[in-house]
């Protein structure tokens, strides 16, 4: 099982989305489990204070590094503390200057134990809780969120699908965007027809070559055109490499004829 803590000055969206849909089902199958901490409970202040001004000047707030690692520690020593390795067991910091995530990122950390997800606000945290504190910083992408809260819903939900049978059989992952290398192929479903719009008819024939064929085609033509940068030839099996040669003659002849 895998366990998940966040720290965060807003938990109960966290018990709201943990309580719908994949997640609910995970946790009650005893798949994962999901803590949130309100840090504000590890202050040692009336006004329960959890940041402050940043020494040398300069705009915004930063978060107190005391409330955090108080917080942080009290989570490990309820969870087998001396056995903490930032590797299986790690505490994660939501911040812009982390490494972006991504479906591979998921995949790694969908095989740990215990993540701890430090949820940042304000300017910045304390930098003395990255060097001391955190094992590892993601950040979304390159955009600025209001806190780590999000982030970290997220982060949580791409995982959490990965372990096997949180949304049905072994594979059920396999052929999604991101998971085989590419982007997902169009889906359609019933009616074969609405609006004048059809489904593609080789969705129809019956032919499961033909099908797997057009799925390849049309996964790799999408990902060719919104995002080139995931194509690896050498990553390619030699099926799918037949195709993608196929698809860029394709889309050669296309272009000089326009």
């Amino acid at each position: 099982m895998l366990r998940f803590d966040v720290v965060a000055l807003m938990t109960e969206p966290f018990f709201a989305y943990w309580g719908e849909s994949i997640m609910k089902r995970a946790i009650e199958a005893g798949l994962v489990e999901c803590n949130a901490t309100n840090l504000r409970d590890f202050t040692e202040n009336k006004h329960k204070t959890v940041d402050d001004m940043p020494y040398g000047g300069g705009v915004g707030m930063v978060m107190k590094p005391e409330p955090l690692f108080k917080c942080v520690e009290s989570i490990k020593s309820k969870n087998d503390f001396d056995s903490w390795d930032g590797d299986k067991k790690r505490v994660i910091a939501l911040a812009p200057t982390g490494k972006p995530f991504n479906q591979k990122m998921a995949e790694e950390l969908s095989s740990s134990e215990h993540l701890i997800f430090i949820c940042g606000r304000y300017e910045a945290m304390d930098q003395r809780v990255h060097d001391h504190l955190v094992d590892m910083e993601i950040s979304l992408g390159d955009y600025i969120l209001t806190g780590g809260e999000l982030a970290a819903m997220t982060i949580i939900d791409a995982v959490t699908r990965l372990i096997p049978g949180a949304i049905g059989g072994e594979d059920a992952t396999l052929g999604e965007s991101f998971s085989c290398g590419y982007l997902e192929y169009p889906q359609y479903t019933r009616p074969p027809i609405y609006r004048e719009w059809a489904v593609p008819e080789v969705l129809l024939s019956g032919n499961h070559k033909e099908i797997e064929h057009y799925h390849i085609y049309e996964a790799l033509k999408r990902t060719v055109e919104r995002r080139p940068d995931l194509i690896n030839e050498h990553a390619l099996t030699p099926l799918e490499l037949k195709i993608y040669h196929k698809l860029l003659c394709d889309l050669e002849i296309l272009r000089e004829k326009s």
